[in-house]
């Protein structure tokens, strides 16, 4: 079975009955059903969200002031999901289909993909055979879009040997050839372990968010603790980002929408106590999940890895084996930069899993691979938009897809 042949077969499937409408559509079906001041609703979500942001950044630093901003732009959109039977929320997709899932990549890769995939389909179309001078532009191709200077290199080897061993002489399918190509170096980069390492239930899982101030971890955290709750397990958030203004109130806002507990103590207070306190509260309550969020001032590096090393103490000497995963956000748009900050908190602590996010506003999607490749960590999520489920687990084969649809679509076709 050929390469594409197999990925349509596990990535796409079909739509479930509830998924044969679109999400959004199915949301603005509801609201008109309800009551007709629902349509002001718009104006009401806008005071809220100003109301929550002035709140939270009276008196601060101008640099703390725009990330507040931006993580109260993104709170609103759970409010969408708020108080909702499970009926509702499964006819919105909550249990998508992989056909659904597979769409989600496809869209939340659109920017990475109409610059890199018109470029690559650009080479194509003047290139008719390949040669040594299709090799060299590709290289660039794959440079701008962040693929990372030893993978570029990995890939285009690897292309060339294929291209001898099989004879091509035409650039016809090269997209499908690539698109093997890097998910075979993604998943030989280490061992995957993409899904989370959740304890059995009635047993505390701890997951420990790093990663610097701005990159939306805070979001990513609310996203993750409704993920979970939506799959039945308890959850409590610990806010342990006790130095950056506002921080503890973003937090709590997330834990009151999506309707979990946030431990917490005073602004300045020591982030180990709030993590004793949090994994305390957790053990009495029988909590399944606890999230603890963490400061993230790397201009300050020495005195952050050494306040996260504190924080991994007490929580280790709290309950065994713990935190039971490290996960360090990065925000897709930095592209290189992401790469560095990756470098500096895997030397500090001991990342199991990154979560990327903001890869929908980015052309630049290359640097899960680059990430992958130089530090054998695994990609476990990514964030593909701003709606509560569009933060998903990765998958190399969907990432891929998602970078070559339209041409993998046309060569399906042709292949049938």
């Amino acid at each position: 079975m050929s390469f594409l042949k197999r990925m349509k077969e596990k990535l796409m499937g079909g739509p479930s009955k509830e998924e044969v409408k679109e999400p959004e559509q199915q949301i603005e079906e509801v609201v008109e059903t309800e009551e007709p001041a629902q349509a002001e609703l718009p104006a009401v979500e806008e005071v809220k969200e100003q109301e929550v942001v002035e709140e939270t950044t009276k008196p601060v630093e101008e640099e703390t002031v725009e990330t507040v901003q931006e993580e109260k732009q993104e709170v609103a959109i759970v409010e969408e999901v708020k108080d909702e039977p499970e009926a509702e929320k499964e006819s919105k997709g909550w249990f998508r289909s992989a056909f659904s899932i597979t769409e989600k990549f496809k869209s939340g890769l659109t920017k990475t993909r109409d610059s890199f995939t018109s470029k690559v389909n650009d080479l194509v179309a003047r290139y008719r055979t390949v040669d040594e001078d299709f090799f060299e532009e590709l290289e660039e191709v794959l440079l701008q879009a962040d693929v990372g200077f030893e993978t570029v290199m990995e890939l285009t080897e690897i292309l060339r040997y294929e291209v001898q061993k099989k004879n091509i002489k035409s650039t016809d399918g090269i997209q499908a050839l690539i698109s093997e190509k890097l998910v075979e170096i993604y998943e030989k980069a280490g061992d995957d372990h993409i899904e989370l390492n959740l304890q059995p239930k009635g047993e505390l899982t701890v997951i420990l968010f790093v990663g610097v101030n701005g990159v939306g971890k805070t979001t990513t955290i609310g996203k993750l603790a409704h993920r979970l709750k939506s799959e039945g397990r308890s959850v409590m958030l610990a806010a342990g980002d006790t130095f950056r203004a506002g921080a503890i109130d973003q937090l709590q806002v997330w834990g009151d929408r999506v309707g979990v507990e946030v431990i917490k103590q005073s602004e300045g207070s020591d982030p180990a106590a709030v993590m004793y306190d949090a994994v305390h509260a957790a053990k009495n309550r029988g909590v399944d999940v606890l999230i603890c969020d963490t400061a993230g001032r790397l201009q300050n590096k020495v005195n952050l890895m050494k306040e996260l090393e504190k924080v991994h103490r007490v929580i280790s000497r709290e309950v065994p084996n713990a935190p039971h995963e490290v996960l360090l956000a990065l925000d897709a748009t930095t592209g290189q930069n992401a790469l560095i900050q990756a470098q500096t908190f895997k030397e500090a602590t001991n990342v199991t899993g990154i979560v990327l996010t903001k890869l929908d506003g980015t052309a630049k999607g290359g640097i899960v691979i680059a990430i992958r490749n130089k530090l054998h960590i695994p990609v476990k999520f990514v964030g593909l938009g701003e709606k509560m489920d569009d933060l998903q687990p990765f998958d190399p084969e969907r990432y891929v897809y998602g970078l070559f649809a339209d041409a993998l679509d046309e060569q399906l076709k042709e292949e049938e």
